[in-house]
């Protein structure tokens, strides 16, 4: 019998949750146009929304932030986290930003002209954004499994290498700035890419002079994966894993927001250094001093420690283990969700639960609103609205992929929450032909899923027909 075992932490404060009436979620709903982005937090019971900044940090983390040196240059707090970052990642060059997207802003900048092409494993909202306003094409490399939810494969993030050198081919070397390589693939169900494969996709960029830029966001989750399910690797320590992966490119963006235990900043780290030193330059123009780069002191102190616990073996077993409790359940009950359950999240397949509503009508943002409906549970649409439109042709990009993210923040629940969850989505599988398609009523031009609103389709206006 395999034994059952507990968080690899107790709790030492506690923060108290609403528990609003059917009635209450119902305006709020309203109010936030069926969009659960726009819904307030003091509203929410479980917020499975992002594990971006969501962290509970530790004991540790919290006493360092009032070691925080504030200075404007030269901050002690930057040189341990450049110290942290060396250590862990293995890269020369760091510069600290205030989030991911800064550190995706200034690498697009510098890298890419009109014109060019960046493959990577499946798009990211931001990541694909800030290449297309620096007039890159994003060029999709994954391979073909990853586009099914029901295929069970260990490594759906992978590259698949004949898409890569196809478009080497066509476009020509010098088109491709660098390949952005996610580990984990987020829109693909938190799914890992396999050692052999981050180093093959390495081999053939080199042999071309096409950089490998990793998004790192989910990079301790992916060595995870990497010890449980690829030969070799089993009796290593995750940290050992990572800084092989991390060898296997350029340089990264770093969410420090998520695997670096942190609720702000980030980074982008490289070792080449004319990159550095353009880069540099762009810090202080768009972050601030390269020695704090948006970050406060205090901030950069609990990275760096973040950091450092984030490879600890028992906590990325735990970490794991918890998004697998609230996905296994599903799976057992028949509810369909992309398999196999990811490091991040449990993504509910949208389209096979209300296989009724067409694409156009926004199934995965349906689901997310009558989940929030029914239990108070705040979960994200990703999907059609997700992916935006073609900036060529104006029309829907219509991803394979229409999915619901169920998304665990780090440290923060426990199991009896995810069983709650659990609970709610079992309840609106039942009464699923009842759940109406959405109209959307206000469209942003860029990154739409964080601020449209819609409207039920049902001619009463509700949710449930």
């Amino acid at each position: 019998m395999k034994r059952r075992t507990a968080e690899p932490f107790k709790i030492k404060s506690v923060e108290t949750l609403s528990m609003l009436s059917f009635e209450e979620r119902k305006k709020s709903l309203a109010r936030a146009g069926y969009n659960t982005f726009l819904i307030d937090s003091e509203d929410v019971y479980i917020d499975l929304l992002t594990d971006s900044g969501t962290t509970a940090m530790s004991d540790a983390q919290w006493g360092a932030l009032m070691t925080g040196d504030e200075a404007y240059a030269g901050s002690k707090s930057w040189k341990k986290l450049e110290s942290a970052v060396r250590d862990v990642y293995g890269f020369q060059f760091v510069l600290p930003t205030h989030q991911g997207r800064g550190a995706e802003n200034i690498l697009s900048q510098l890298k890419i002209k009109q014109g060019d092409y960046v493959p990577g494993n499946m798009y990211f909202t931001t990541t694909r954004a800030h290449q297309e306003m620096n007039g890159a094409t994003f060029v999709d490399i994954i391979i073909d499994e990853a586009h099914d939810p029901s295929i069970e494969h260990p490594f759906k993030g992978n590259v698949d290498l004949t898409k890569l050198q196809k478009l080497i081919n066509e476009v020509g070397a010098d088109n491709i700035p660098y390949v952005c390589l996610a580990v984990t693939v987020n829109l693909a169900g938190g799914q890992p890419v396999s050692m052999q494969n981050m180093k093959d996709v390495y081999a053939l960029c080199t042999s071309h002079g096409i950089d490998v830029m990793l998004d790192a966001t989910r990079c301790v989750e992916n060595a995870f994966f990497i010890k449980e399910r690829e030969a070799g690797h089993a009796n290593r320590s995750i940290a050992a894993i990572l800084k092989e992966m991390m060898s296997y490119s350029d340089g990264c963006t770093m969410s420090g927001k998520k695997d670096c235990l942190v609720n702000i900043g980030g980074f982008l780290a490289m070792n080449d250094e004319d990159l550095y030193i353009r880069s540099r330059e762009l810090v202080v123009v768009y972050e601030g001093m390269p020695s704090y780069g948006g970050m406060a002191g205090r901030d950069m102190e609990a990275m760096a420690i973040g950091i450092r616990e984030a490879v600890d073996d028992h906590y990325i077993e735990h970490r794991i283990g918890q998004v697998r409790h609230l996905g296994q359940q599903l799976i057992d009950a028949g509810i369909p969700v992309v398999k196999p359950i990811g490091g991040h999240a449990v993504f509910l397949n949208a389209r096979a639960f209300l296989p009724h509503l067409r694409q156009e009508e926004f199934p995965a943002q349906a689901l997310a609103a009558a989940l929030y409906l029914d239990s108070g549970v705040r979960s994200m649409e990703r999907g059609i609205i997700s992916a935006g439109r073609d900036i060529a042709t104006g029309k829907h990009n219509t991803p394979k992929l229409e999915l619901v993210r169920l998304t665990i923040p780090r440290r923060v629940y426990t199991n009896n929450h995810m069983d709650v969850v659990v609970d709610s989505i079992l309840t609106l599988y039942e009464k699923r032909d009842a759940i109406c398609g959405l109209h959307m009523d206000y469209e942003p031009p860029t990154l739409r899923f964080f601020n449209a609103r819609f409207s039920p389709l049902s001619g009463s206006g509700e949710l449930f027909s």
